[in-house]
């Protein structure tokens, strides 16, 4: 591997990792990092939860301790019993809730849009996003909505795992954070540091 190579593999870049990135984009959340959005961000939630990419449940499985009703979708069923197996994007329809989740990165902002789409106005959109989410001419316009509410970054490194394989779990290369839309909310992002 070249240096320069070396830099972006050290810097997250995956379009530059000398690993194949996962077939269908499944990153799984680490457990600790979904209880940070009750110990430390203090959010209250609807008490529906839909979580459309729930793969292993690292999500679903926090908010049930918590005493959510947590519907689970995902595009294929791994070892987590899901609620559906579908394509979010496609066969999503109205959703009286909050939507919480951790989208495949190339398909995170049609997950925004259509997870604002099916919720009623006040209700909440939490996606767990890179910090360069925050980039892109694509994503202006989701921006210029007004609906983003507050980023969580995280203050530590924190790592998915790669196909739901716990080990994974730990310190990355990829800085993170928790952002929270509120459908109808019309100001400007605040910004938070956790963990």
């Amino acid at each position: 591997m070249s240096l320069e190579r070396d830099i972006y593999v050290t810097n997250g870049c995956s379009n530059h990792s000398d690993k194949n990135r996962e077939e269908n984009d499944f990153y799984a959340t680490n457990p600790k990092d979904v209880k940070l959005l009750f110990t430390e961000c203090g959010l209250t939630f609807d008490k529906n939860i839909l979580e459309p990419c729930a793969g292993n449940g690292h999500i679903a499985k926090v908010f049930k301790e918590n005493g959510y009703n947590v519907t689970c979708g995902d595009l294929l069923q791994r070892e987590y019993p899901l609620d559906k197996v579908w394509n979010f994007l496609e066969d999503a329809t109205e959703f009286n809730g909050d939507i919480v989740t951790n989208p495949p990165y190339n398909l995170a902002t049609e997950f925004v849009i259509k997870s604002l789409d099916i919720i009623p106005n006040g209700n909440k959109v939490v996606m767990f996003l890179k910090l360069t989410f925050l980039e892109s001419k694509k994503r202006k316009p989701l921006f210029d909505t007004k609906q983003l509410k507050t980023i969580y970054v995280f203050t530590n490194r924190t790592a998915c795992a790669k196909n739901g394989e716990e080990k994974y779990f730990g310190a990355g290369a990829v800085a993170y954070a928790w952002y929270v839309w509120e459908k109808g909310y019309n100001g400007d992002p605040i910004i938070k540091w956790i963990n």
